[in-house]
């Protein structure tokens, strides 16, 4: 899951059909969704701009959707960081989009956002992503 895709699901917001029937096959098949430690970051820096209003402190917020929502965190290794500099095609510039889409690639995860340059990117074949 993207950091939006993480905003709307922990806010209860709606998200595509398509996405829904996702991620009930997957608690169905009892598959948990993977969310890069990058988004903590994200949700930070989204809140410190003011650009997000949460109703408790950042680190809480996620820590709870976590917990609750059956996420695992992704591995967040040097070579994962390392890697996202070194994609093939004509990846996102945003260093936490690249971070997710080699986290995904590594680990065989198909990214659901509503990002149009990783939708566009996963149409290049370098990833998987679903739109929410």
């Amino acid at each position: 899951m993207d950091t939006c895709a993480v905003i709307w699901t922990g806010n209860g917001d709606p998200i595509a059909a398509s996405a829904v029937d996702a991620l009930k096959d997957a608690r169905r098949a009892r598959r948990k969704f993977h969310v890069s430690p990058c988004t903590a970051w994200e949700l930070a820096l989204l809140v410190a701009r003011g650009r997000l209003r949460l109703t408790r402190p950042v680190t809480d917020w996620f820590s709870d959707f976590v917990e609750q929502g059956d996420v695992n965190l992704a591995p967040l290794t040097a070579g994962i960081l390392a890697g996202s500099a070194f994609l093939p095609g004509s990846p996102p510039k945003d260093p936490a989009d690249r971070v997710m889409i080699t986290t995904a690639r590594a680990e065989d995860l198909t990214i659901l956002t509503r990002d149009r340059l990783i939708l566009d990117y996963a149409t290049e074949g370098h990833v998987r992503a679903l739109a929410c």
